[in-house]
Parts: structure tokens; C-alpha cells; sequence
């Protein structure tokens, strides 16, 4: 390759298109950003981007342009860096399709070679298939960053979800354990053929298998994250009946330690909600505070408050001290409260509660129980 050319007419050296092109897109990086810019905005997932977060890693790809380029021309030893692996990552947390990070670097190609064009430099040789190897070489570095982010992600959510139903199965396995250690229990003291107890204590083996497998889930994924997305289906339906079924589905756990359960809900109380995520969060929070409250009363209660709906789930237990206080506020992020359950009850309550537009808040004091509060929006939830 010949770095430079000489001029016969005067005798000095004449810059190579290698380092034409250098000097035109350092010269040009602004105008070449905009041209840029102007044109990705009409990918659907950039629409919603501020220029920053947009641009990303293109002024350290132009920069890493201009350094090839010009060691090509033998005016540089400055060794290329690769940003691309970076801007496929950011990518595909910004939830860019895998056709739009291809497209949008086919943007960069085209506005390179237009602003060539418009000062009178045909690409052409070296100086084309450098721009273009370079461009291809970040496709391809971006894209396998990309892929791995993704798959990474869509595991992490399919463990999320996993833990999410083991936590949900652990209410109605301690019922089936109770009823059968109950019926177990009567068998002892009643003649009764001996194939029941058998299958009883078959049943009984059975149900704290299951329970152990629930509890590895639960182990091995209390460091989740919390940003899941939550498909949430609103509908509107009266919340007694809701709040009625559930405490006779928990029954059982609290006769098991002579809890006594209250719905408070008003009869003729409509909410439009998601059913089968508030009954869940309504079963977790009364799960607990029965394991909490033995010998004493929870209530499930409801109100309107003005613009909005205000539900509670208040028991009679042991209540919190202050510092088991602020760790319950911090439990969604994963964080063990001492002395209480595993944060992931409570991870799963609040990211259900703010996927329908509403919020969680707690009040406890030792000796005296626990509060915690969920406010929900009267009407239609923000996004309906």
C-alpha cells in the first residue's frame, strides 16, 4: 500500500483517499452524528430515546474509524479499539430489535458514503473496504454481545417466573400437610381399614417432598431481580367474594394455629384490577401474617379514599422493631428480613401491586402486629 502520493507540478506529497476519508470524518463527526440520528429516529425502539442514550458508542466507533484508517495510511501505530461489544449490550436493555442494531449501523455506512460523495471522494480501493470491513467487523461484535444479553435475560426471567409459582405452591402445600396430619390424626383414634392410612401417610411423604422442592426453588432464587415484566390483565368484579374465597382456602393453616381470619370488605366494593395477581397478593400477605399470629386475628379490609382504593392486610401478631422495619421496605430488592419470611413474598407483592398502577406501604410495632397497606387506582389503572 502506498501511504501518500507525490505531486510532479510542486513537488509534495498528495494525502491518499486513506487519509482523506480520515480527516473528513473527524472534521465532519458532528454533521455525520445528526445525518445519523435524524435517520435511525424512525426505527420504532429509538423514537423514545434522548440523543445520548441513542448515539451511545457511534462517536467512539467514528474515533476507531478514523484510527484504522490512518494507520492504514501508515500515518498512525494507534492499534484500533472495538466499542461495538458494549453498544449490543446497551441494545438489548434498550429493547432494540436484532434488525434495527443490523439497520442502524447500515444508517452509519450510508451516511459515510453520502458525505464522501458530497466532497468529491469516490470510495473506491482501500479506503472503501476498510470503511466497510470496519462497519461489518461491528455488526458482527455487537450482535454476539446482543444475543448473549438477551439469552442471559430470557433465562433470568424464566427463573424469576419459576420462583414466583414454587412461592405461590407453598400456601396450598401447608394446607394439604395440615388436612392430612389431621385426618391422620383421627385414624389413630377410629377403627378404620388400614389402606387409608397408608395412603395417608403416602400423601403425607409425598406433600413434604414437594415442599422440599419448593423450598430449593425459593433458596437458589432470593437474589433475583425484581424488573420483570408483568402482563397484567384488567377486569372489574367485586372484591368480597375474592377475599371470602381465599381465607376459606386458608383455613386450615389458620385453625392449625387457632388464627382467626376477617374479611373486612365491603359487599357492594367493585375494583377494576387484575384478579389473578391481587388474589395472589392477597394470599401471600395473609399467608405470612397467619405463620406470624398465631392465636390472634388477621384481617383482610378494604376502603375507597378518594381517588383511589385502599386495601389492608393487618394481623395481631409479633409485629416488627424498627429495624425489621426498614428491612421489610427493602425486601423487593431481595434483601432477608430477620425473623421474617424469605423478601421474595414480598418482591412478588409489590411488583404486582405497581404493575397495576398502585403502591405498597407497611406499619408494624412489636408486640402490637403488622399493617400493610396497598392503595390501588379507583378507576382505570394508568395504560388501559
Amino acid at each position: 500500500m502506498v501511504p501518500h502520493e507525490v505531486s510532479p507540478k510542486v513537488g509534495r506529497t498528495v494525502p491518499t483517499e486513506l487519509e482523506k476519508m480520515a480527516i473528513l470524518i473527524r472534521q465532519r463527526r458532528q454533521l455525520l452524528l445528526s445525518n445519523w440520528r435524524q435517520q435511525v429516529r424512525e426505527l420504532s425502539s429509538a423514537e423514545r430515546l434522548t440523543n445520548p442514550a441513542l448515539t451511545d458508542h457511534i462517536p467512539k466507533l467514528l474515533d476507531e474509524l478514523v484510527d484504522e484508517l490512518r494507520e492504514r495510511a501508515g500515518k498512525s501505530h494507534k492499534k484500533p479499539a472495538n466499542s461495538a461489544p458494549a453498544h449490543g449490550l446497551q441494545r438489548a436493555d434498550l429493547d432494540f430489535d436484532i434488525q434495527e442494531v443490523v439497520a442502524e449501523y447500515d444508517v452509519l455506512r450510508m451516511c459515510i458514503h453520502e458525505l464522501a460523495e458530497a466532497n468529491g471522494i469516490a470510495l473506491r480501493g482501500e479506503a472503501f473496504r476498510v470503511i466497510n470491513m470496519r462497519i461489518d467487523k461491528s455488526i458482527g461484535s455487537a450482535l454476539n454481545a446482543y444475543v448473549i444479553r438477551r439469552t442471559l435475560q430470557a433465562q433470568h426471567q424464566r427463573e424469576r417466573h419459576l420462583a414466583f409459582v414454587a412461592h405461590d405452591l407453598r400456601t396450598p402445600l401447608s394446607a394439604i400437610s395440615l388436612s392430612a396430619n389431621v385426618l391422620d390424626h383421627y385414624l389413630q383414634n377410629a377403627d378404620g381399614p388400614p389402606d387409608i392410612g397408608r395412603a395417608l401417610k403416602a400423601l403425607s411423604r409425598n406433600v413434604r417432598y414437594l415442599q422440599r422442592l419448593v423450598d430449593n426453588v425459593l433458596k437458589e432464587n432470593t437474589d433475583l431481580m425484581t424488573e420483570m415484566g408483568v402482563k397484567v390483565e384488567h377486569r372489574e368484579f367485586d372484591l368480597w367474594p375474592l377475599i371470602e374465597s381465599l381465607l376459606h382456602q386458608l383455613q386450615p393453616v389458620a385453625g392449625a394455629a387457632n388464627t382467626a381470619l376477617r374479611n373486612e370488605v365491603p359487599e357492594d366494593l367493585t375494583i377494576r384490577a387484575d384478579a389473578s395477581l391481587l388474589k395472589r397478593v392477597f394470599q401471600n400477605l395473609a399467608a405470612n401474617a397467619i405463620r406470624h399470629t398465631p392465636e390472634g386475628v388477621v384481617t383482610i379490609g378494604a376502603a375507597v379514599e378518594g381517588g383511589s382504593i385502599q386495601c389492608w392486610v393487618k394481623d395481631t401478631g409479633e409485629g416488627m422493631s424498627p429495624a425489621q422495619l426498614e428491612a421489610l421496605g427493602k425486601a423487593a430488592a431481595g434483601d432477608r428480613v430477620p425473623g421474617r419470611e424469605s423478601g421474595l413474598g414480598l418482591e412478588i407483592v409489590r411488583t404486582f401491586i405497581e404493575a397495576q398502577g398502585g403502591s405498597v406501604r407497611f406499619e408494624s410495632k412489636m408486640g402490637k402486629g403488622t399493617s400493610i397497606y396497598l392503595t390501588l387506582p379507583a378507576g382505570d389503572p394508568p395504560g388501559d
